[in-house]
């Protein structure tokens, strides 16, 4: 029986993998993209791995047939006749051995994750995640390390280049410019007006994920988790191009679009 769920947990675990990696965008709610090759391989080792043990089970079944069938008689009632004494002699003893035959319990519940990658993706990461994480602190920025923008008008721009153009770029060239920003919108969570453009990076796997927001003014909030395109201009206060500049936008126009395939990171659309 032991070897019966082995191979049972290596065969679903493999076909799992392979539905999810090669069939399916579900594996994005786990890891980055970059490791879908990775899944892949891990799929088809175990699917071997599985095909391999219940290989070795079959032949030591067959191998056990053929010697059982080969003593005689005499010797297996004998046999049946001393376990019969034995049983009656020592009770416990042989209860205890029928306990280590059997699969313990708990080991079934290994069946859960390994079912839910062939039934059940998770629900992506979204505005449930975001509420609950801090907006990312970006990266600081040399003074000379910002280059000119394109003329483009709308212009459109990640929520990273728009945090660190905000609070960072001493020559505010984002100051009065109509830029185009992508993300799932999320509550504020607060008393105050306004709600999040948000954006989840994932660096490996969905354990590292990190949350990147900026505030929307002027414009109701959609329904959370909507993938929009937002267009508008930096939302005034503070000192542009330091931190206390706050990271938001006046908004002229909200377009849903679709998910895009690169969900989890801070990228313009592509297409």
């Amino acid at each position: 029986m032991k070897r019966l769920v082995q191979v049972v947990l290596l065969l679903l675990s493999g076909v799992g993998l392979l539905r999810t990696s090669l069939f399916t965008e579900e594996y994005l709610r786990y890891v980055k993209p970059g490791m879908r090759p990775l899944l892949v391989a891990a799929g088809v080792v175990l699917v071997v791995l599985g095909a391999v043990e219940a290989w070795t089970a079959v032949r030591r079944r067959r191998a056990d047939d053929r010697q059982e069938h080969q003593g005689h008689q005499e010797h297996q009632e004998h046999q049946e006749h001393q376990d019969r004494v034995e049983h009656h002699q020592h009770p416990d003893h042989q209860e205890h051995g029928h306990d280590h035959s059997r699969v313990p319990r708990v080991a079934w519940l290994l069946f859960l994750p390994v079912l839910s990658l062939l039934f059940y993706a998770p629900p992506a990461l979204g505005s449930y995640t975001a509420s609950r994480e801090p907006a990312k602190a970006v990266a600081t920025v040399d003074d000379d390390g910002f280059d000119p923008l394109p003329a483009t008008s709308p212009l459109p721009i990640t929520l990273t280049d728009f945090t660190q153009r905000v609070q960072q770029d001493r020559s505010l060239a984002v100051k009065g410019r109509a830029v185009q920003l992508t993300g799932f919108a999320s509550p504020a969570g607060d008393s105050a007006d306004g709600w999040y453009l948000t954006r989840i990076l994932v660096s490996c796997c969905a354990a590292d994920a990190t949350t990147l927001k900026v505030r929307m003014y002027g414009v109701a909030a959609p329904e959370a988790d909507t993938w929009v395109a937002v267009t508008g201009v930096w939302h005034a206060g503070g000192k542009l191009g330091t931190s206390s500049a706050p990271v938001a936008l006046d908004v002229r126009s909200v377009q849903k679009i679709r998910k895009p395939t690169n969900a989890y990171m801070d990228a313009l659309p592509l297409g």
